[in-house]
């Protein structure tokens, strides 16, 4: 399956949630898209559909395919913690999420991109993956040669949401991936434990 690259205000209604930021349409139609839209009745969603919905939110949130997003859960139900907590934790250790999260592109599409196309580091190297997940302590800055792009001086300009996990040095375009966020310090509105009842089954 490729990537979705579609309207993503779509998507957001379809959640009933501006998943990908800020949304004006979203504000005007909140309701789910179609002709019937807001009038339409809905039978009741089963238990595997609510799971399935949100493992889709998840997904379409942070940008990432079918087969990484189950790669990554497997990951996680290996390792220490609570399975559910240490995904989401995953998600935001990604290259792309954290350029995203440090104000360097204003949607993780974009920072997906900077990224693809080589204008971030990783503790001094060029970086083109992603996926890539950092490791507490590591450094990520923008490459001398593309901070005078205008989509990343935009981006910083008006960017001014810091997080506990990440520091940040506007002046340099440097940051770090300090560690790995708790549950509570991650904004985003997902209900974890779905997607590991329907992993589990």
């Amino acid at each position: 399956m490729a990537r979705y690259t579609g309207p993503k205000t779509r998507i957001a209604r379809k959640f009933k949630e501006a998943i990908f930021g800020p949304d004006k349409w979203m504000e005007r139609k909140p309701h789910s898209p179609g002709q019937h839209g807001p009038t339409k009745r809905r039978k009741k969603e089963s238990e595997y559909a609510t799971q399935l919905q949100e493992k889709q939110k998840a997904k379409y949130t942070y940008g990432i395919l079918e087969r990484q997003f189950e790669k990554m859960y497997h990951t996680a139900s290996s390792k220490k913690g609570i399975t559910g907590e240490v995904l989401l934790q995953l998600c935001e250790a990604r290259l792309d999420n954290t350029v995203y999260r440090l104000g360097i592109s204003p949607t993780r599409r974009g920072a997906r991109q900077l990224v693809a196309h080589g204008h971030i580091t990783v503790d001094g190297g060029v970086v083109t993956i992603p996926s890539y997940t950092l490791r507490p302590g590591q450094s990520i800055a923008v490459r001398e040669k593309s901070r005078s792009l205008e989509t990343i001086s935009n981006s910083v300009g008006v960017n001014s949401k810091r997080f506990d996990w990440l520091d940040w040095n506007g002046t340099n375009l440097t940051g770090k991936f300090i560690a790995m966020p708790e549950r509570a310090q991650i904004p985003e509105n997902i209900r974890e434990q779905l997607i590991v009842e329907l992993y589990s089954k």
